[in-house]
């Protein structure tokens, strides 16, 4: 455990110190996209973040390989050089698409190809672990194109989803912690060396993410871009593609004696491949389903943008900015640690009606757009400015009589009250009112 939390030390650290430096060469670069009318952040922010995010995966990397325990994962298995060889493949055609645009078949096909790259080098599905049938192994060609539909998923569900500020690097980070605990297990509980490149890609990814948030988060000073987005799709569908593939599910049944243990024990093996990674990105996931059948319908390319996304409903019904931001956080660890304590205890009763509560509590809030929480007294000093208690408007008025009579001086007068910004939703109907200005002046 201590390598990996090396690993992930490292890793986010690079990433957070790259990130400056990075966002210096991309405002001087010029990758600085003007602000279209889907977007809702209200100024021009510099992308390429995807340059730092690699720089971090390859320190991380580096440094595993150097470890006693997890180095030997860089021997004994060609895993984490497929991952490298792919993630440079996807993170070049990123850094291509933000600076200068790149159409959307062609990323599809660079996205194809990263992931037959990966799959060239070993990181394939060899079989799959079926309820009630037992291991069903997959020719070459099944196992391939399994392996490269889950990694264009999996990269295109993220990229769908990096439409606020830090909304898809703290939604992978969750599903990276979730897929560390349930990799981590397999591979300390079990005794299972094949779960090992899973659970160093885990590290990594939160690294990764960890390092980018600080930067990322409302209001973003870097967007990730598709270098940053495409990056950490495929490093999760690279871990979820080695726990399926290469975890032999007989070995946990001789450990556990039972096939029905050992059926609930991977669960979330089967989700990654056979429902395409609901257990740790269930919420974007639906993101992608939802904004296909959308655009199908409408008769639109599936790649054409939009503004109807769950991030965009969110902003729409009067949540701000964050809030919006942390209720995609919310239901993605629900839906994500819910899997893992499945695994863990599928007929635990505390389990089922611990996830209906909190489902309820997160559909409250989602309900609620007016709602303001405010923390005690106590602990305003550890929270954000917007939750704190403020003071009564008497209160306020008479401390700013106070400081006039005090003349020029007296005291120093207290500062009034900051003008509130414009929530999420006011900025889109802002865009929108101003998009169809510009259609009736040109008409």
């Amino acid at each position: 455990m201590r390598e990996y939390l090396l690993t992930l030390c490292v890793t986010a650290a690079v990433t957070y110190l790259l990130t400056g430096p990075v966002r210096k060469f991309a405002i001087a670069a010029g990758a600085m996209p003007e602000i279209r009318a889907r977007d809702v952040h209200r100024e021009p922010t510099p992308r390429l973040g995807g340059i730092a995010m690699f720089g971090g995966l390859c320190a991380g990397l580096l440094v595993a390989s150097q470890l006693t325990n997890v180095g030997d994962v860089f021997r004994l298995s060609d895993e984490p050089r497929a991952l490298l060889a792919g993630a440079g493949l996807i993170w070049l055609l990123g850094v291509l698409d933000d600076k200068w645009g790149v159409d959307a078949l062609v990323k599809l096909g660079g996205q194809m190809i990263a992931a037959g790259v990966m799959v060239w080098q070993g990181l394939t599905v060899l079989w799959l672990p079926v309820p009630g049938v037992g291991n069903v192994a997959l020719t070459p060609l099944q196992g391939t194109l399994l392996t490269v539909a889950l990694v264009v998923v999996t990269i295109n569900a993220v990229n769908f989803v990096d439409g606020l500020d830090g909304l898809a690097s703290g939604m992978v980070c969750i599903a990276a912690v979730a897929f560390f605990m349930y990799a981590y297990r397999i591979w300390y509980g079990y005794g299972i060396e094949a779960a090992a490149p899973a659970t160093l890609f885990a590290a990594v990814l939160m690294g990764m993410c960890l390092g980018f948030l600080p930067h990322n988060m409302h209001p973003a000073r870097i967007f990730m871009g598709d270098s940053g987005s495409m990056l950490i799709g495929l490093v999760l569908a690279a871990g979820a593609v080695s726990v399926t593939g290469q975890v032999d599910p007989d070995v946990i049944t001789d450990s556990t004696g039972s096939v029905k243990t050992t059926v609930q024990t991977m669960v979330p093996v089967y989700m990654p491949v056979l429902l395409l990674p609901l257990s740790v990105l269930a919420v974007p996931i639906a993101d992608l389903v939802l904004a296909i059948v959308r655009r199908t319908w409408r008769g639109q390319s599936p790649f054409a943008a939009d503004r109807g996304h769950l991030h965009h409903r969110l902003l729409e019904i009067g949540h701000s900015h964050s809030r919006a931001v942390l209720i995609m956080y919310f239901w993605s660890a629900l839906i994500a640690f819910g899997a893992v304590a499945f695994s863990v205890r599928s007929s635990s009763l505390v389990i089922v009606l611990t996830i209906v509560l909190l489902s309820a509590v997160g559909l409250v809030i989602l309900l609620m757009p007016r709602f303001t929480p405010r923390v005690p007294r106590w602990a305003q000093a550890l929270v954000p400015p917007r939750y704190r208690i403020r003071p009564e408007p008497a209160d306020r008025d008479t401390d700013q009589g106070t400081d006039q009579d005090a003349g020029p001086e007296g005291a120093e007068r207290r500062p009034g009250p900051a003008p509130r910004k414009p929530s999420g939703a006011t900025a889109l109907r802002e865009y929108e009112r101003l998009a169809r200005h510009k259609v009736d002046s040109r008409s």
